[in-house]
C-alpha cells in the first residue's frame, strides 16, 4: 500500500494570478461549436486554448509561479523536466522575465518539440537531453536544479501552477453564465484542479466533468483508492494526459471539484482529432479532444444543455498523422488484420479478392512472411472496411471458401511485432 499524504484543500488566489497574466497570455475566445451542437441536440461551447500564444494552456501556470517568485530567488535561474507543452510555457515565460532556465528532455524526444521549446525560449533557455523515459528525465532535472541552487518548476502539482491555470475557468465564466456542463481533459490534474475550483467557486451548479484517456486513469484510480496512486505502466498515446501519478495537491483538490472522471479510449480520441480537422479545420493534440471525445458517451445527460469543453492544446506532430488514422479505423472496427496462409495453387489469391472480399472492402496492406528456411510463410493482410457492419460477412466468407487465418488483434503481442 502507498503512504498516504493527508493535505489540507488551499484556498486558491484567482485575482492575483489573473493580474499576473493580464498581459501575457492569449485571453483564448469561447466559441459556438455547430456541428457538435446539432450533432448532440444542446449548445457546445469550445474554450481554445489551442490558440494559446504556446498552444497550450501550460503558460499560464508556468508563468504565474516563476513571476511569483522572489526576485533574488528568479535571477538564480530556474529547470524544468518535460517533452511537451510545459517546457514550451516555461521557456516563453523565461524570456518573458529575462531569466535563464534549463530544460530536461528525454533523449527520444522529436526534434520538432526541441526546436519549438528553443523558439519559445529565444535564448533564455539551455535544453538538455537525458533518460529514455520522462521519470528518468525529471530525476535528473531535481538533481540539477539542487545541485545548481536553481528553482523547480513543476508541471503541476503546486499551488501557483494550478491558481495559474484557473484563470482558463475565469475566463470561460466572464463569456458565458448558466453552463450545465464543463468537460475538462486531467493529465497531472493541475488544469483540472485549477478550473473546478473556479466553478466550484463561481458557477456551483455546473457539473465538471473530468476525462482521462483509458490507458492512463491515474486520476481515475486515485479517486477510487481515496489518495494519489502510481500507475506501473501506463500507454502514453496521448502524451499530455498521460502520468502514471497525478500530484498531492492536484488530487486533494480535485476530489472535492470534481463531479465525475471518465476514461475515454484513445481510439475514440484519434476518430475526434480527424473530425474536428475535417469538419471545423482545427487542429488539436490527443490531449486537446479528450473533453469533446468524451460528449457521445454523455450524449443522453447534455442534450438541451449548454456545455463547455475545454481545447487544452494543439500540440500535434503531424509525423503522428497516419497513426492517428490507423488507431481511428481500428477503433471504429474499419480495419482489421490477419495471418492468412493461401493454398499453394494458382489463382487463390485471385478467388479471396473475388469471393471473400466484399464490394466495399479493400487491402490496404499484404507481405508475405518469410520462414527461416526462406519458403513463403503466411501474409499479413490488412483490410479496411466501408462499414464496421461488413466485417460480420468477411469473417463469413473466410469460412466459406475455407482460408486458412487468423486474425489479429490490437491487443494480442503478435499485433504488436507484425503490424
Amino acid at each position: 500500500m502507498e503512504e498516504q499524504h493527508i493535505i489540507a484543500t488551499p484556498t486558491l488566489d484567482f485575482e492575483s494570478a489573473k493580474k499576473r497574466l493580464q498581459k501575457i497570455v492569449n485571453r483564448t475566445p469561447l466559441t459556438y461549436n455547430h456541428n457538435l451542437s446539432r450533432k448532440y441536440q444542446c449548445d457546445v461551447y469550445l474554450k481554445r486554448e489551442d490558440l494559446q500564444v504556446v498552444r497550450s494552456y501550460k503558460l499560464r501556470g508556468a508563468y504565474n509561479m516563476m513571476s511569483s517568485l522572489p526576485v533574488e530567488q528568479l535571477q538564480k535561474g530556474v529547470v524544468c523536466a518535460s517533452a511537451g507543452n510545459h517546457a514550451q510555457g516555461f521557456a516563453y515565460s523565461c524570456k518573458k522575465l529575462n531569466v535563464k532556465g534549463v530544460v530536461f528532455m528525454p533523449i527520444i524526444t522529436p526534434n520538432q518539440k526541441v526546436s519549438q521549446t528553443k523558439m519559445f525560449g529565444n535564448g533564455f533557455i539551455e535544453v538538455k537531453l537525458t533518460g529514455d523515459t520522462f521519470d528518468d528525465c525529471a530525476v535528473s532535472a531535481k538533481e540539477y536544479t539542487i545541485a545548481n541552487g536553481m528553482t523547480f518548476i513543476p508541471p503541476f502539482d503546486d499551488i501557483r501552477i494550478i491558481e495559474g491555470q484557473a484563470t482558463v475557468g475565469l475566463e470561460i465564466l466572464e463569456d458565458k453564465s448558466d453552463i450545465d456542463f464543463l468537460f475538462v481533459p486531467v493529465g497531472g490534474g493541475g488544469l483540472s484542479a485549477g478550473v473546478g475550483s473556479a466553478f466550484k467557486t463561481f458557477s456551483p451548479k455546473t457539473k465538471v466533468i473530468g476525462l482521462e484517456p483509458e490507458g492512463a486513469p491515474s486520476m481515475y484510480e486515485a479517486i477510487k483508492a481515496g489518495h494519489p496512486v502510481t500507475l506501473e505502466n501506463i500507454e502514453r498515446f496521448v502524451d499530455g494526459a498521460a502520468v502514471k501519478r497525478v500530484g498531492d495537491i492536484t488530487f486533494n483538490i480535485c476530489k472535492d471539484v470534481l463531479d465525475d472522471m471518465q476514461l475515454v479510449p484513445e481510439g475514440k480520441v484519434c476518430t475526434t482529432i480527424l473530425q474536428l480537422y475535417n469538419e471545423d479545420a482545427i487542429v488539436v493534440e490527443p490531449a486537446g479532444a479528450l473533453a469533446i471525445a468524451a460528449l457521445e458517451e454523455n450524449a443522453e445527460a447534455i442534450k438541451g444543455k449548454t456545455v463547455v469543453c475545454i481545447v487544452s492544446g494543439s500540440n500535434n506532430d503531424i509525423d503522428r498523422m497516419q497513426e492517428i488514422k490507423e488507431r481511428s479505423l481500428q477503433y471504429e472496427g474499419l480495419k482489421h488484420y490477419f495471418l492468412i496462409r493461401f493454398a499453394q495453387r494458382p489463382g487463390a489469391l485471385k478467388e479471396f479478392v473475388n469471393h471473400v472480399l466484399g464490394p466495399g472492402d479493400d487491402i490496404t496492406r499484404f507481405e508475405y512472411m518469410q520462414k527461416h528456411n526462406k519458403e513463403t510463410g503466411p501474409a499479413l493482410v490488412g483490410i479496411e472496411l466501408k462499414s464496421r457492419h461488413d466485417y460480420d460477412e468477411l469473417i463469413q466468407n473466410m469460412d466459406r471458401y475455407h482460408i486458412n487465418y487468423t486474425e489479429l488483434k490490437p491487443n494480442d503481442n503478435l499485433f504488436g511485432y507484425l503490424v
